[in-house]
């Protein structure tokens, strides 16, 4: 993940999950170690599309929808694969090996972030930083490669910055990473997830 994608989703973070919609560069580029020009970068796009307005102090983040689909559509998921591979277990099993430290994402992440699945699913996908904790604990082969059968369990790249969120990714890259999912069932997924983002965005 680029590390625009990372302050994008710091952002949307702070105010999907905690109601805060104002931010300082200064403030987000020590939190996240990154330089002011990093956020400034990060904000042109989505200052264009008016989706940040800019003040002489700070930034506010006045449509959450529009830096929220902007992002899925330029996230590539597909670069942050390490590893595909097939084990002979159902999903929730799966799941309940997973060894601790790493981060759920997409339907697995949605099994803890909604109040119910919207669809079954037959494949896990964890964040990790280093494979070799998953081969370990599912005897995977050596080469890490998928087994002759449909691959049911695929670990995605950890960024740096992943760690502070938690054990399941956040609601907004739960979304954008199903966002890039060609299976059917992703879009009833994201569809679920929009709208617990709504229900939080607009509750009072």
């Amino acid at each position: 993940m680029k590390k625009i994608e990372m302050i994008w989703r710091e952002i949307l973070f702070g105010a999907i999950e905690k109601k805060n919609f104002q931010f300082t560069q200064k403030e987000l580029a020590r939190d996240l170690g990154v330089s002011t020009s990093t956020i400034f970068q990060a904000l042109q796009v989505p200052r264009r599309m008016g989706a940040v307005r800019v003040t002489g102090r700070f930034f506010v983040l006045a449509d959450v929808e529009k830096l929220l689909y902007h992002w899925a559509n330029v996230r590539n998921l597909e670069k942050d694969v390490m590893l595909r591979s097939h084990v002979d277990l159902p999903v929730l099993e799966i799941e309940g090996m997973i060894p601790a430290g790493l981060t759920f994402g997409l339907y697995s992440a949605c099994r803890q972030l909604l109040p119910q699945v919207p669809a079954d699913y037959d494949t896990v996908y964890v964040y990790a930083k280093d494979i070799l904790p998953i081969k370990e604990r599912f005897g995977l082969d050596k080469a890490g490669r998928a087994r002759p059968k449909r691959a049911n369990l695929v670990i995605l790249k950890a960024d740096p910055m992943l760690g502070r969120y938690g054990s399941v990714t956040t609601l907004a890259q739960t979304f954008v990473d199903l966002w890039n999912l060609a299976d059917w069932q992703a879009k009833d997924f994201t569809k679920a997830l929009g709208e617990k983002i709504d229900g939080l965005l607009f509750e009072s």
